[in-house]
Formats: structure tokens, C-alpha cells, sequence
């Protein structure tokens, strides 16, 4: 992260780790007055470095299959990139989308509820998705860092 600071570096590292940590115990952990620390995190947030804040969701039923998916186009174009890209956001199911230098185009992360539903997702979704001239498919087992916040 260019043009940060130690503390600000701290800040970070402790919301990627808990985001509703409060701001005293923040302030505490990384060395600053409580009213020091706040104003970081606003200029933080301002700059656009902390674009955001979510929650992490435990993984249950609804999410029992976790495909990570690579995707290959018929050109790498930035019409068949666009095109990709645009239709790729309107489909929920499809929860993460990176363009990816190397052998895939494109690597997927898509969520269903049983292979049966994965499978539909595959034949109705990803395989009509435009410019798609191959898919593979790698079914997740579980999730070896669920749980602990992002460094």
C-alpha cells in the first residue's frame, strides 16, 4: 500500500483482521490517542484506501458446493472481455470474478446448494455466458482459512 504510513499500515492490518473493533482498542493496539486513531480511519476511508467494511459469512447449507471455476475465452479482446464481464455480474451464484494473467482467462468462484444445482449452474450459466470456449470445474472440499480475518 503506497504512500502509508507504519500506523496507518497497523489501522489496516487490524480492521482486515476485525472490522468492528473499537475504535479505543484500536487506537490502543496501533498507538495512537483515540481521537488521533478516528481521524486515520476517516482519511483512510477519504483517500479510498478502506473502500469498505463487510461480513464474513459462515458457509452452511446454502452454500454446500463451492466450485472454483477457470474459464478460457475464444478471444482476448476487450469487446469479448467486456461482454464476459458485464454478463458475469448479473448472475448471483457467481460470488468472485478475477481476470487472471497466465492460463485461464478468467477464475470463478460459484456457490450452490447441492451438485445437482452446481450442474445447472454449469450448463445454464457459465457454459452461455459470451466468448466462453472452455470451463474446469474444481469442486472446493472445505475451506481451510474460514473464519480468520484477512491480513
Amino acid at each position: 500500500m503506497p504512500g502509508l504510513d507504519d500506523v496507518d499500515r497497523r489501522i489496516v492490518r487490524q480492521l482486515r483482521a476485525n472490522a468492528r473493533i473499537p475504535n479505543a482498542a484500536l487506537a490502543k493496539s496501533v498507538g495512537l490517542s483515540p481521537s488521533a486513531c478516528l481521524r486515520r480511519v476517516k482519511l483512510l476511508e477519504d483517500r479510498g484506501v478502506i473502500r469498505g467494511y463487510q461480513a464474513v459469512v459462515a458457509e452452511g447449507d446454502e452454500d454446500s458446493v463451492v466450485a472454483i471455476v477457470l474459464i478460457t475465452l475464444e478471444k482476448q479482446t476487450g469487446d469479448y472481455m467486456r461482454r464476459f464481464e458485464t454478463a458475469v455480474r448479473e448472475h448471483p451464484e457467481i460470488q468472485e470474478c478475477y481476470l487472471m494473467a497466465g492460463e485461464a482467462d478468467y477464475v470463478l468462484r460459484a456457490a450452490a446448494p447441492s451438485i445437482a444445482a452446481y450442474e445447472v449452474i454449469h450448463k445454464d450459466v457459465l457454459s452461455c455466458l459470451p466468448g466462453v470456449s472452455r470451463i474446469h470445474s474444481s469442486l472446493a472440499i472445505r475451506n481451510v482459512l474460514a473464519g480468520r480475518g484477512r491480513r
